[in-house]
């Protein structure tokens, strides 16, 4: 058994707490923020695995995640349903993500928007990320993490044996290095009128354009720009409302609930090894862009084998 402490508490933060724990740590997690404060809590929670490498990797580790979140669909508290909806391809196929999953299927030329090529309908994980990230603070809590909100600066000031890096964006400052960078994605959140498909558009009207649609509200998007604000902008809000609303007809008249913005922590590839700082093994689980859901239980499993061997 190790002392072990995770730096950040986003999705990959407390899955990786969480499964460090349940293999018999002792682990706290520290985080700036509650899970609410994070950018895992703007994501829209889609199981894809978008914008992130390196193919092979993100492959393997996403159907870890694909599993564990097609069980946590039947825990009514997890705040993971199982939804079908299409991807859209207008460039030609581009299935790389495809293997492995069995739920997918060729879609008919009457179920794309015009301009497409092609498309896959898929059922897929969608996850409301205020409820999930609850699910697994408690979950946390009762495997014996603990949670602390505190601002690490400096690795060296931390005790343990181990430390497992999953501070996103900030993991460059505190493991010189590493290369981490934002992109900036921005969403419109709306009320839901009834919607259960998913949509994934990268062109439509323009813009990449996603519908995904949870138990009250619908988070519909977006950008993917490298940019560090985090303030939303009222054009950028606007032209999203009217593109989801053009591509997804029951949206017209739903109400608009707010705007948000989250910064992607993109990387050339995720960087999940184990590093070694002044004589101590830091594990890092950073740089998973668009894809930290999708990938979070996979790479969370892959911290625990680690940090196993370290022993």
């Amino acid at each position: 058994m190790a002392r072990v402490t995770v730096v950040g508490g986003g999705v990959v933060g407390l899955t990786s707490a969480l499964g460090l724990a349940e293999a018999g740590h002792d682990v706290r997690c520290v985080r700036d923020v509650p899970a609410a404060g994070t950018v895992s809590a703007v994501a829209g929670g889609l199981w894809f695995p978008y914008h992130v490498e390196p193919r092979d990797r993100v492959v393997a580790w996403g159907l870890v995640a694909l599993e564990r979140f097609t069980a946590l669909a039947d825990d009514p508290t997890a705040g993971v349903t199982l939804r079908e909806g299409l991807l859209v391809e207008r460039g030609g196929p581009d299935r790389w993500w495809t293997e492995g999953v069995r739920t997918w299927r060729e879609a008919t030329p009457d179920e794309l928007p015009d301009g497409a090529t092609s498309g896959v309908v898929a059922r897929l994980p969608l996850v409301a990320m205020p409820v999930h990230l609850d699910w697994l603070e408690k979950r946390c809590v009762a495997a014996g993490v603990g949670l602390e909100v505190a601002r690490v600066d400096d690795l060296d000031d931390l005790e343990d044996d181990v430390v497992v890096l999953a501070g996103g964006l900030r993991a460059p400052e505190l493991l010189p290095g590493l290369h981490v960078t934002a992109s900036r994605g921005q969403v419109a959140l709306l009320a839901n009128p009834g919607i259960e498909r998913w949509l994934v558009d990268d062109d439509f009207g323009g813009g990449l354009t996603y519908v995904l649609p949870h138990p009250g509200w619908v988070v519909c998007g977006g950008t993917d720009v490298p940019d560090a604000s985090d303030e939303p902008d009222p054009a950028v809000h606007a032209a999203i409302v009217q593109r989801c609303r053009a591509a997804v007809p029951a949206l017209r008249d739903a109400e608009v609930l707010g705007s948000r913005v989250g910064l992607r922590p993109v990387a050339p590839a995720v960087d999940l090894r184990v590093h070694e700082r002044h004589g101590r093994p830091v594990v890092t689980n950073v740089g998973h862009g668009g894809a930290g859901v999708t990938l979070s239980w996979g790479c969370a499993a892959e911290v625990v084998r680690l940090v196993d061997r370290l022993g």
